[in-house]
């Protein structure tokens, strides 16, 4: 019998974004056949549902962080694909513990690392600027991690930049663009230069980690400019 096709929600042109619960909280997207991101642990059966019957070939994340590579190790042995991630967050994508010693050390942090972190797996390929990712460029923007890395695709602006910026509150579910949380990133004024460097792009559409994806270039841009520096 032919597996069902979950419908997905299709954001932009060949990229679409997977059902969360609660909606946009923690997102996963399908480009064209790579699966961005995987959330946490706990994530694992729903993703592959709304996976089945579609061709998925590879498995890339923005970042290696427990709410980004938690079903990532059942994800791809489930589907039998590689993981590539960026090439400074490969060795916690493959020994987690790393990912909670090189979090800030508050409590908020270490105990998103208890509740979601999933298991390590091997890194096939390590992403580096410059690389070919589904048709979109890959962008070095650390500061959120050290191995963070965005997705750009030109030709029609469609960026998927992570946890660059958040398009609502991480903790309270409250919609609106902001920083991310200053005690989930290592280093905020590394990454608000990352931010400045993806504004410069001037994108059409924005697809987050968290929050529903934007499709206001001014509303993006304005906001990074007024960010301290």
């Amino acid at each position: 019998m032919a597996s069902r096709v979950v419908v997905v929600k299709e954001v932009a042109d060949g990229v679409f974004q997977l059902r969360g619960f609660p909606p946009n909280a923690i997102n996963v997207f399908l480009v064209e056949d790579v699966l961005i991101d995987a959330a946490s642990r706990h994530a694992s059966r729903r993703i592959l549902r709304q996976l089945a019957g579609r061709k998925v070939t590879a498995h890339a994340l923005t970042h290696a962080h427990p709410d980004h590579q938690g079903a990532s190790h059942a994800v791809c042995e489930a589907l039998g694909i590689p993981l590539w991630c960026g090439e400074a967050d490969a060795d916690a994508a493959e020994s987690p513990e790393l990912i909670a010693e090189r979090q800030p050390d508050h409590f908020v942090a270490q105990f998103f690392a208890r509740v979601f972190t999933g298991p390590g797996h091997p890194v096939a390929r390590r992403l580096r600027e410059g690389d070919e990712v589904a048709g979109f460029q890959v962008l070095d923007v650390p500061g959120h991690s050290a191995g963070h890395v965005a997705y750009w695709r030109e030709a029609d602006r469609v960026l998927i930049l992570g946890d660059v910026l958040n398009n609502m509150s991480v903790i309270t579910g409250v919609p609106g663009l902001q920083d991310p949380k200053p005690y989930l990133t290592p280093d905020p004024p590394r990454n608000r230069d990352s931010a400045r460097r993806l504004a410069a792009l001037e994108p059409a559409v924005v697809c987050f980690g968290h929050g529903a994806p934007l499709k206001d270039t001014r509303k993006f841009v304005d906001f990074v400019a007024r960010l301290p520096q």
